[in-house]
């Protein structure tokens, strides 16, 4: 009894220290990331992932229960992430079959002399694997940003950062598609850019306004004080005609919350997310919510994203609208940690009140988050240069569809039905000239029959196939790469 009493009490200061410091200062690996959506990953093999410059890797058991652990075999330190996931649900080391269990313990080492020396070294300390808490909800992959017994502990403390309208099951929210992206721009510009609304009809020329009519004043009001756990919030006004009112929302440490309400009773919800993962880069995860009125009605959504789609359609058309400020954002990074020397507010000109949201940001993150993220102290914390070459600052591939089975199984049946588009198309090109004799001159072309209605038919037809066989290539295209220029956007 004694000893179960000394632990509570060893828990409880632990709990009690670990909130008061909480208060002070932001810890940065002491929080829940998303860092995957579930239904993208393919089960039953791990999938390799960064976070705060720590390399990691993601599994599934047999249970359909998600792990996560630090990225190498405690053995010889080769990436577990270029493993397999075992039929009994174990995670295997490639290199040498050293086996894991969800809780990193070793329960094989193939190589043993015999069963007596396997069992004594698996319960070695050494042979484990480095395990940080997981999770998994609405439709999320959560991590703790640090490992150990105190972490497990810690962890429960603390909440992730849902969005509560996802939960509500009435019929009264529309949920589409989870978003997935690697971006070539650090953490804190992907919430400087989503903290500001006046860049949206500037750089989103055409999906979401007009550069040209629609960039006009308004004014930002804070509703909730900057807090160290809690962010801040503002209210932008005045708003659309159609608009009551609209908040941005920052929740440290990765989420954005974009509510605007209707004067209907409608309204829209996007929630993003930013997980930072290695220095001059950031995960993004995000969705729309629509929320209907009182009547029933759905309120508009962002842009044609809102439009019923399949949700590899949705992911595809994503680079329209996140390629519109990628490249100026990855450059604006570099410029910014050249000039400002630390002192952003001394390296920039922000004389409009909508810059109110941007500035709070930038205070927040001096004043109760240390500067800026907190990176594992083995990663290499310097930006990488700029990328002259910026196609590879369009590669899609790289930073979605690898890593997503829902694009993955769409390219792979947009293939299939290009390559029957063209060998239909042949066919029919065929078919076209032998289906009808008479099209060709008879008695030494001194008469000529004009070709038969099924000849039209089949060449038609071959146009056609042709012609979708195309443009199915074009759409495979955009699962690789989609190139943007806002000279081109008229």
């Amino acid at each position: 009894m004694a000893i179960e009493t000394n632990l509570q009490n060893n828990l409880n200061s632990k709990t009690t220290s670990f909130l008061k410091e909480a208060e002070t200062t932001f810890q940065w690996t002491k929080q829940w990331y998303p860092v995957a959506v579930a239904e993208f990953l393919a089960p039953f093999r791990p999938h390799p992932i960064q976070l705060l410059g720590k390399d990691l890797v993601l599994w599934q058991d047999n249970a359909e229960k998600w792990h996560c652990f630090e990225d190498f075999c405690p053995h010889r330190l080769a990436p577990l992430s270029e493993g397999r996931v075992e039929s009994d649900g174990t995670l295997l080391c490639a290199y040498h079959a050293w086996r894991f269990d969800g809780e990193g313990n070793c329960v094989g080492i193939p190589q043993s002399k015999n069963k007596e020396t396997e069992t004594k070294n698996c319960a070695n300390d050494k042979s484990s694997a480095v395990v940080y808490p997981t999770q998994e909800l609405q439709g999320l992959v959560w991590v703790w940003a640090e490992s150990g017994e105190q972490a497990q502990l810690e962890s429960q403390l603390r909440q992730p950062r849902t969005i509560p309208e996802l939960d509500d099951n009435s019929g009264k929210v529309v949920k589409p598609f989870w978003n997935i992206r690697d971006l070539p721009y650090g953490w804190d510009f992907f919430m400087e850019n989503v903290a500001d609304p006046a860049h949206v009809p500037v750089s989103h020329h055409g999906i979401m306004g007009s550069r040209y009519e629609d960039a006009k004043y308004y004014d930002m009001h804070r509703l909730r004080e900057m807090s160290t756990q809690e962010g801040f919030s503002f209210e932008i006004t005045p708003t659309a005609p159609t608009v009551e009112r609209a908040i941005n929302d920052f929740r440290p440490p990765c989420q954005m919350r974009i509510v605007t309400s209707y004067k209907d009773g409608g309204m829209l919800i996007l929630a993003l997310y930013a997980v930072p993962t290695r220095p001059g880069w950031c995960r993004h995860i995000g969705r729309q919510i629509l929320v209907k009125n009182d009547r029933g009605k759905t309120p508009p959504g962002l842009g044609f994203f809102a439009l019923p789609m399949p949700i590899w359609l949705g992911h595809v058309l994503a680079s329209l609208f996140l390629h519109q400020d990628l490249v100026f954002l990855h450059y604006q990074e570099k410029i910014v940690s050249k000039k400002s020397k630390n002192r952003w507010l001394d390296a920039v000109y922000t004389p409009n009140p909508q810059d109110k949201a941007i500035v709070t940001f930038r205070q927040w993150l001096a004043r109760k988050a240390g500067g800026g993220v907190a990176w594992d102290a083995d990663c290499n914390s310097q930006l990488p240069h700029p990328e002259l070459d910026k196609e590879k600052l369009f590669d899609v591939w790289a930073t979605h569809t690898q890593h997503c089975r829902v694009c993955q199984d769409a390219l792979k049946n947009i293939n299939r039905l290009t390559v029957l588009s063209y060998i239909g198309a042949i066919a029919c090109l065929f078919l076209a000239l032998f289906i009808d004799e008479r099209y060709l001159a008879t008695e030494g072309l001194k008469e000529v029959v004009f070709p038969s209605l099924e000849f039209w038919i089949a060449i038609i037809s071959a146009i056609i196939l042709a012609t979708g066989g195309y443009l199915l290539k074009k759409l495979s295209r955009l699962f690789y790469v989609y190139k943007f220029s806002h000279v081109d956007n008229d």
